[in-house]
């Protein structure tokens, strides 16, 4: 959460307090299993010693309603960098995690990625002030206004710096996805070398038993390998808290690619605005001149069947410059939302690149302090083994 709390989060606390499994019918008639989270909400105020707090408005939601709200303020923020949602499904485990989306501890990691999305969007400058995002924390029933927006279109002059964030968004992708992967796969070795160290503890003790001098000290050694063997759990369920975190910013590309869409459906609608104004120009001079520069019906229809009146050609040119006024209003409206969207946008993209780099490197720091920390135990747990022979 950011440093600087927004207004809501100086009103009101926030926070997934739980999971629960329910059994229902989906839209389609079908017995499902489906997973609902509790959130609860309560005011900001500061609880004498002593006193009780606030009994915390509560509401559960589905992931998909979650889904939804992001959804409406992608639509309607489009020059914001909406923060992700944790994963829907289990991607990017070391195997010995389930993959199920019923399994606790991915539900667990799950709503700590969704309170974790409630309390960004709480703390976005612009976002926390959303009437319905309120509705969403306080209200069962909510609108969703839902939109979908799609431009299968290629603008003429793309803006250099959407483009080239765009592919940085894209590479950003590419490079978590590969880090995730190298991670889940050293996480599936390290597990087999910690677990294959319990076999050392088993012929330790064993052995153990045929020798009197030896026998103390070889089982006290082959009881460190058997801690050393079992605390491979604990390490790795600590990684997913890492990984969690880089897949927080996986997701967040995909925010970044929808602001720099939203540009392009603006810049394409200001470049088919100016192309429309160009054309009835040209179709004035066409009309005041009687020279047309390239094939139309109507110019056959006249040569065919005659000039048109005075009359007609005066009401024709008064309606083309009734049509061309109001093209240049259009394009120069266009051309101011297109400078807003640019500037609220790049502030936006200024906030989250800063954000982005202190998050990741944060992340990154911690996963390099815990890789030193697990060695360290290692050469500790040899080393009280290397004490066991000693004393033998």
């Amino acid at each position: 959460v950011e440093d600087r709390l927004s207004s809501l989060l100086r009103k009101m606390e926030i926070n997934v307090a739980e999971a629960e499994k329910r059994t229902g019918k989906n839209t389609v008639n079908m017995q499902e299993t489906y997973t609902v989270y509790l959130i609860e909400t309560r005011p900001a105020e500061s609880v004498p010693e002593g006193g009780t707090p606030a009994t915390p408005d509560t509401l559960w939601r589905r992931y998909s309603e979650f889904e939804l709200l992001r959804m409406y303020l992608l639509v309607t923020y489009p020059y914001i960098i909406v923060p992700p949602l944790p994963e829907k499904r289990a991607e990017f485990v070391w195997h010995k995690l389930s993959a199920d989306n019923l399994d606790p501890d991915f539900v667990e990691r799950r709503r700590v990625g969704l309170e974790n999305f409630l309390l960004r969007v709480a703390s976005h400058p612009v976002l926390s002030n959303d009437k319905i995002f309120f509705l969403f924390l306080t209200e069962v029933s909510v609108d969703s206004r839902l939109k979908s927006l799609s431009a299968m279109f290629r603008v003429k002059n793309p803006d250099k710096r959407f483009t080239a964030l765009k592919q940085y968004s894209d590479e950003l992708n590419t490079v978590i996805s590969q880090l995730l992967r190298v991670r889940a796969r050293v996480a599936d070795r390290l597990y087999g070398v910690y677990k294959v160290h319990g076999n050392y503890g088993r012929v330790f003790s064993e052995w153990s038993a045929i020798e009197k001098e030896m026998g103390d000290g070889l089982q006290s050694a082959g009881h460190h390998m058997d801690t050393y063997a079992a605390s491979i759990d604990d390490i790795l369920e600590e990684e997913e808290h890492y990984a969690d975190q880089l897949k927080e910013y996986l997701f967040y590309t995909d925010a970044v690619r929808s602001v720099c869409r939203k540009h392009e459906l603006i810049q394409y609608e200001l470049e088919m605005a100016v192309q429309d104004l160009a054309h009835k120009k040209q179709q004035k001079e066409e009309l005041a001149t009687g020279t047309v520069r390239v094939f139309s019906l109507k110019g056959m229809t006249s040569k065919l069947f005659g000039q048109e009146s005075q009359e007609q050609r005066e009401s024709r040119l008064a309606a083309l410059d009734q049509s061309i006024q109001e093209g240049e209003e259009t394009v120069m409206e266009k051309n101011t939302e297109c400078k807003e969207f640019v500037r609220t946008a790049w502030e936006d993209i200024e906030r989250f690149k800063e954000q982005k780099d202190k998050d990741l490197r944060e992340a990154l720091i911690s996963y390099a302090i815990m890789q030193i920390s697990m060695c360290k135990k290692g050469i500790q747990v040899w080393s009280n083994a290397k004490e066991c022979f000693n004393k033998m």
